[in-house]
């Protein structure tokens, strides 16, 4: 009967390669984060009022403003998703036939 040898396996390898995953995910996270704070316009409030607000969410209690919060965002999320693929369908004037749309990502414009 033969036992056959096994690979002792590189536990620290494997740690490193977790590791390095986990920080992927957290830089891909920071930056989608950013550009969300980008594409809704917050990136005009200070740091300070951002984090405030960001405050208060997260210690509302109340499921009834948090299931608005969340049905508000769910509608901008739907709305970016159309915009992007009926840009994409029809050429560039299209971005001009929509007066009443968003800001594009760079433009601050009209948000409070």
């Amino acid at each position: 009967m033969e036992t056959a040898m096994r690979k002792p396996r590189d536990y620290d390898a494997e740690l490193k390669a977790l590791e390095d995953k986990a920080r992927d995910l957290k830089t891909r996270k920071v930056q989608q984060l950013g550009e969300l704070v980008i594409a809704t316009g917050a990136d005009s409030l200070s740091a300070d009022e951002l984090a405030g607000a960001l405050l208060v969410l997260a210690e509302t209690q109340d499921a009834g403003k948090s299931e608005a919060w969340a049905k508000r965002g769910a509608a901008f999320f739907q709305g970016r998703s159309r915009r992007s693929a009926s840009t994409t369908d029809r050429n560039n004037d299209s971005a001009q036939t929509q007066p009443g749309g968003p800001q594009p990502l760079s433009g601050g414009a009209g948000t409070t």
